[in-house]
């Protein structure tokens, strides 16, 4: 047999989005050059040879019979998801056309970009869109739909947005899992909580159900959804009121604590435990066991942010290994992101200065709804104005009607709070609908022009991941199928048609990426060279063994932890921890419970969602409803289920059980809408309320009735 014949095994870095950023290894057979085989790359210390249990199935995915192959045009009525087939320079002809009338009669501000995480690389995420979206000077987007109320909330404590590496959760004493659903959406911390577990350090999670990782771990102690703030505050009061304060760490690094001091000593343990539902007793314990480890490990997630005053309470829980000392030990801290680590300057990449001196709106994504009116007091409401000291403008401020939306890396048409005003402004006629996807989605059914991407596997890109410190290249391990282009070529073709002529269009994807590279110059970049990439696929930052991020100060303007924030009290805030409940818990209706829709544990937001494997491991729409709550209801386990409120309904099968709190709805999402029921998902039920910072989305502080379908009129 010839070495020509040899499989080809070409290294890449799953695009999802989810903190484990995988490194992968696609191997090809050259023979066709069809890709044969996908699994982790076995010398990457996070990823270690394996990838989840949908990633596994990437090769299925990208050549599943449903993919998207060549350009559409629609043919039907907006939401009937009717196209037919156009070439790709006719769809460039009349798309840039539309785009140009547009623009002379309402201004570049009409067209408005919709994308989060659907790739996290740096190029086919935003790179080469930002070029393009600033060489127009379109509205811009603020992408608030994941992280922003806790990101804002954890850098006025820190000043940066990081934490412990993965692998030295190995070497904590004690793990407290908060509000983060690891095995479904990290799983690959796991393997270093476990060795801490044989060590001996106890894992204990703290979350509203329990899920997966909850029955794993040593305890699971239920806390009331959005009083997550309220418990830190009570732990903060036990460790001050029993003088567990490291005071050598508090005085040299932080700046504040006596006026912290007196703020907590009004928030007690039994206070607290009329507003979590964890009794007093287990708090001071849990407090006493959080200052006595050296060190605690503290994992949070986004969806603990996700109510009325999210950005606070990561804020406060940020707080606590500052008092304790936690940051001076190896594994010691609290985990939200690890992104804060990478300093990426990403100026010759996405082009900034395309915009020349124009600053155009920011709209806030989770607010599309009220973006996509005609009214003007609407869209008045949809700019982004995330500080109590900012701003929305008037009605007659708000800027022109959007006309053009050019859709990328999302599905707004399931994943937006309050589906009922997105689909209404994406019905509009008048608007022009432009989708770049994989598969024909909920958002694709109202697409003017439907355009195929390609998949990982057939692009380049680098990718900045968010819970590990290993910077990765991606090369494509197969061609395009069939005319699917990547994003940054998608995007190239439209800068031609409208005749943008710019050195930016013209270079080709590596010249990008590799240019990308050569311009970093901070130190934790040193040594990160193209040809590394290339060579070995991934690299580890520059950093010290071990990673202490905080141990010997904080990028604050006084280099130190803010138990007091100037900053916040300048933009508006109360500058010390605090405690506002989330709007699910004022003025409780009799009837209505809160409900939290939390990740699927076989979906990644929408993506996997339509193949059949993984809907058939999902198994169907549900809500968990505990016993209590079920039985005076007359709602039985399996029975269909409507949940509503004044936001809209939505159909579901109820799942009867104690591993929800009582008072606690728990939907699994993000199912497609037009693959459920009765063709709606929970974000029908959710409004476009913003967080108390970030402008963030109040997915799990919304509060809805529940009764057997039988029974709804």
């Amino acid at each position: 047999m010839s070495s020509a014949s040899h499989p080809t095994i070409i290294t890449g870095v799953c695009p999802h989005d989810c903190p484990d950023t995988c490194a992968w290894q696609v191997t090809v057979d050259p023979a066709n050059g069809r890709a044969i085989r996908i699994q982790g790359h076995p010398r990457h210390p996070v990823t270690q040879g394996w990838l989840c249990g949908k990633v596994d199935y990437y090769l299925e995915r990208t050549y599943h019979p449903d993919r998207l192959t060549t350009p559409l045009k629609r043919v039907g009525p907006k939401g009937a998801g009717r196209f037919q087939p156009i070439g790709w320079d006719q769809a460039m002809r009349e798309i840039t056309a539309r785009l140009r009338d547009i623009i002379a009669e309402f201004g570049p501000e009409a067209v408005m970009p919709y994308s989060y995480a659907g790739t996290m690389g740096v190029l086919q995420g935003e790179g080469m869109a930002s070029r393009f979206f600033n060489r127009l000077g379109a509205t811009r987007l603020a992408r608030t739909i994941c992280s922003e109320a806790g990101f804002e909330g954890f850098q006025y404590v820190t000043g940066r947005v990081m934490g412990p590496a993965p692998e030295d959760f190995a070497h904590a004493e004690l793990i407290l899992i908060w509000g983060n659903n690891t095995l479904t959406s990290n799983m690959h911390l796991w393997p270093f909580i476990q060795k801490a577990r044989k060590g001996g350090a106890p894992v204990i999670v703290i979350d509203p159900a329990r899920t997966r990782t909850a029955r794993a771990a040593d305890e699971w102690i239920p806390i009331r959804p959005g009083t997550d703030g309220a418990l830190a505050l009570a732990m903060m009061h036990v460790i001050l009121a029993e003088d567990r304060v490291d005071r050598e760490y508090v005085r040299a690094h932080t700046t504040g604590f006596e006026a912290l001091a007196h703020r907590v000593r009004d928030f007690s343990p039994a206070w607290a435990e009329r507003m979590t539902g964890i009794s007093a007793g287990r708090i001071v314990r849990l407090a006493r066991e959080y200052a006595e480890a050296r060190p605690a490990a503290v994992r949070i997630n986004y969806g603990l942010q996700r109510h009325a005053a999210g950005g606070m309470a990561v804020r406060n829980i940020a707080t606590l290994p500052a008092l304790v000392g936690h940051w001076r030990y190896r594994g010691g801290g609290v985990l939200l992101s690890a992104s804060g680590a990478f300093h990426l300057d990403k100026s010759g990449l996405e082009r900034p200065d395309l915009l020349g001196n124009r600053q155009p709106r920011t709209l806030n994504m989770i607010r599309l709804g009220d973006a996509l009116s005609l009214d003007p007091a609407r869209r008045a409401r949809a700019h982004y104005a995330p500080r109590p000291i900012d701003r929305k403008p008037a009605a007659e401020d708000a800027g022109p009607p959007v006309k053009a939306l050019i859709v990328y890396n999302s599905n707004p048409g399931a994943v937006a709070p309050d589906q009922t005003a997105v689909h209404a402004g994406l019905t509009r006629e008048d608007l022009l609908t432009i989708v770049l996807e994989h598969f024909q989605t909920d958002t694709a059914d109202f697409a003017d022009y439907l355009l195929p991407a390609t998949t990982q596997l057939e692009h380049w890109d680098i990718l900045k991941p968010y819970g590990h410190l290993y910077l990765a290249l991606n090369q494509p391990a197969i061609a395009p199928r069939g005319e699917s282009l990547p994003n940054s070529e998608i995007f190239r073709r439209l800068a031609r048609g409208l005749g943008f002529s710019d050195d930016a269009f013209t270079q080709d994807d590596v010249s990008i990426l590799r240019a990308f590279i050569e311009a970093q110059t901070h130190p934790t970049m040193a040594g990160i060279t193209w040809e590394r990439l290339l060579a070995e696929g991934f690299v580890h930052l520059t950093l010290p063994d071990p990673f202490l991020p905080f141990a010997q100060g904080f990028p604050t303007p006084d280099g130190k932890c803010q138990l007091f924030s100037q900053q916040m009290a300048d933009d508006g805030y109360d500058p010390l921890p605090a405690w506002t409940p989330p709007r699910a818990l004022a003025a409780l209706p009799s009837r209505s419970l809160v409900l939290i829709s939390p990740p699927a544990h076989n979906f990644l937001n929408t993506t996997f969602a339509n193949l059949e494997r993984f809907r058939q491991r999902e198994g169907e729409p549900l809500v968990w409803v505990h016993p209590h709550d079920a039985v005076p209801r007359g709602i039985g386990d399996g029975d269909g289920v409507i949940l509503e409120n004044n936001h809209g309904r939505v159909q579901l099968t109820a799942r009867v059980t104690t591993d929800v709190m009582p008072g606690a709805l728990l939907a699994p999402t993000i199912w497609w809408a037009k693959l459920s029921p009765d063709g709606r998902n929970v974000n029908w039920l959710v409004p476009q309320d913003e967080t108390d910072m970030g402008g963030s989305p109040t997915f799990y502080d919304i509060r809805v009735t529940i009764q057997p379908a039988a029974s709804h009129d």
